[in-house]
């Protein structure tokens, strides 16, 4: 059997739109009983402006055409039966493509705590009081989480005592009205395993089963499915037949093309951002440096400098000393003879010598 992919907006909204099967969905999800349930639409439409391919010959600019993109956020409010009776709550929910959705849905989710509708009159502290509907969201997420590879996550509130470490089984209005549970289906992790009836239904949005170069169709086997799961996949093979379903098919797919180069030239400009900002951090860091060695540059140099000073007063010092040892040198010249005058007296004592010492002749 030939369906239509839920994973786009479109055809997802196309799907929630009949309430029995967002009922079975969502009870199915929240594994509660939902008596009642109703759709409050709510549309988000935003204009992505293109550049044509082509010039004007007047302005030689690109010209600008608008796309319509509408983001559907489906809020439904619903009485859950409960083993005490029956409770309302506010169920959201979103689908994301890009993971920088988040901070999408935290915006929302604080608009949901701060609206003033969402209210309900409880007895608390007493008497009757306005306090807030309960929330419970469920995302539908196109990409990967970074950690958890489970296809469904509950996240689910549990009270307990933090000092005897036991479970409080009681429910608070107040507590009830500041916090909440919330679902997440990481769709690329939908495999074709079917190990629970969960599993069977989220099914049809395992990605595996596309046959279409656009993915737009899924190809499944309706046995696959149980008789009470049959009315979703009929209402997504009614889905290819729509004209106008299919017209927002190819529309999405054109604008996710647009997002998708958006967020890709963003990412290079960040990564750009970053690489220039090193670059700076690393240039500052050289200058710091460059100045650190300076002042001990300048003390080796006034250092040398004292020590040339030094020197330089050690000259005079050095030339009295030399003076001084020059006017001793002619003293000590007349104090001591020359090597000649101890020549010629040794000569005039030995010629004495010998003239004392001549025989005398005799007569």
């Amino acid at each position: 059997m030939l369906i239509a992919n839920p994973i786009y907006d479109v055809v997802f909204k196309y799907l929630m739109d009949d309430s029995k099967i967002a009922k079975l969905i969502i009870s199915s999800i929240i594994a509660e009983e939902i008596e009642e349930l109703v759709f409050k639409p709510i549309e988000f439409v935003g204009d992505i402006k293109q550049k044509a391919k082509k010039k004007t010959k007047q302005t030689k600019q690109m010209p600008e055409t608008s796309s319509t993109l509408t983001v559907y956020r489906l809020d439904f409010s619903a009485k859950i039966k409960t083993p005490t009776g029956h409770k309302n709550v506010l169920i959201e929910i979103q689908k994301a493509k890009f993971p920088t959705d988040i901070m999408r849905f935290r915006k929302y989710l604080g608009g949901q705590y701060s609206n003033k509708e969402n209210v309900q009159k409880q007895q608390t502290g007493g008497r009757l009081r306005r306090t807030g509907v309960p929330i419970v969201s469920i995302y539908f997420l196109g990409h990967k989480l970074d950690k958890i590879t489970s296809g469904a996550i509950g996240i689910n509130r549990n009270y307990r005592d933090l000092i005897t470490n036991e479970p409080i089984n009681e429910k608070e209005v107040f507590i009830e009205s500041l916090t909440h549970d919330s679902y997440v289906i990481q769709i690329p992790y939908l495999t074709p395993r079917r190990r629970n009836d969960l599993e069977i239904l989220l099914s049809v949005f395992d990605q595996s089963n596309v046959i279409d170069e656009h993915c737009h169709i899924l190809n499944i086997k309706e046995e696959d499915y149980p008789e009470k799961y049959r009315p979703i996949i009929r209402k997504l093979q009614k889905a290819i037949e729509d004209a106008e379903v299919k017209q927002k098919m190819d529309m999405e797919d054109n604008i996710l093309d647009e997002l998708a180069e958006m967020e890709r030239i963003i990412e290079d400009i960040e990564g750009e951002k970053e690489q220039a900002m090193h670059e700076k951090d690393q240039a500052m860091h050289e200058k710091d440096q460059a100045t650190r060695k300076r002042p001990s540059n300048a003390r080796k140099r006034a250092s040398n400098a004292r020590k040339r000073a030094s020197n330089t007063r050690k000259r005079p010092s050095n030339a009295r000393k030399r003076a001084s040892n020059a006017r001793k040198r002619p003293s000590n010249a007349r104090k001591r003879p020359s090597n000649k005058t101890k020549r010629d007296a040794i000569k005039r004592v030995g010629s004495f010598t010998q003239i004392t010492r001549r025989p005398r002749q005799r007569k």
